[in-house]
């Protein structure tokens, strides 16, 4: 049987680094573990510190993918 996690979207378009990482591990903090967080960012730092970020915290970066100027991260928290 699968688990059922809940999944949330931030979106942080327009924010410059650090505050996607900063707002995202926000987030991250107040949800369950295992929940999924979709982070849309429009930073190009993003790129690199998002899973950086990930790495650093345990977080597992499902996903990152670009389209449009726009980044999107799938995070499952640790």
């Amino acid at each position: 049987m699968a688990e059922n996690h809940s999944e949330t979207t931030l979106d942080l378009s327009g924010l410059l680094c650090p505050l996607p990482v900063l707002k995202a591990g926000k987030r991250l903090k107040a949800m369950p573990p295992g929940s999924i967080l979709t982070v849309i960012a429009t930073d190009p730092m993003a790129a690199i510190d998002m899973p950086h970020f990930c790495t650093e915290q345990g977080h597992t970066l499902l996903d990152q993918r670009e389209a449009q100027g726009s980044l999107t991260f799938r995070i499952r928290r640790a």
